[in-house]
């Protein structure tokens, strides 16, 4: 009976283990996004995630929620930095979202400062 029950604990975790890495390091789609930085912040109560939005129209109907993971350094003290500002974003979409990662499925990888196209000098 006990090793029973241990191979069903291990067959379980196993399948964690493989859904994780599937949807951690299997991107579903790469891409970028532009649109002025109206909101960034770090949130959560346990877990402290980092979560922000874009909007990519001028009446701010069409927001763009994106996540970034810790171990993106640059990327945070940039989106801090262009708040506020017209930025393009690049970033890849998991399979799924992972709750202690981000609460959205696209995360970003990098940052640029762009001169927004509605605010043109002609």
């Amino acid at each position: 009976m006990k090793k029973i029950l241990a191979i069903i604990i291990v067959v379980i975790l196993a399948l964690f283990a493989g859904w994780y890495a599937f949807v951690y390091f299997a991107s579903y789609s790469k891409g970028t996004r532009s649109g002025e930085l109206i909101k960034f912040s770090n949130k959560g109560v346990i877990v402290k995630t980092w979560e922000g939005e874009i909007s990519q129209g001028i009446s701010g109907a069409q927001i763009f929620s994106f996540s970034v993971e810790d171990k993106e350094k640059d990327v945070i003290k940039k989106l801090e930095k262009f708040q506020g500002r017209y930025v393009k974003l690049t970033y890849i979409e998991r399979f799924a979202k992972i709750s202690w990662l981000g609460d959205t499925k696209y995360f970003i990888v990098d940052v640029v400062e762009e001169e927004s196209p509605h605010f043109r000098n002609k």
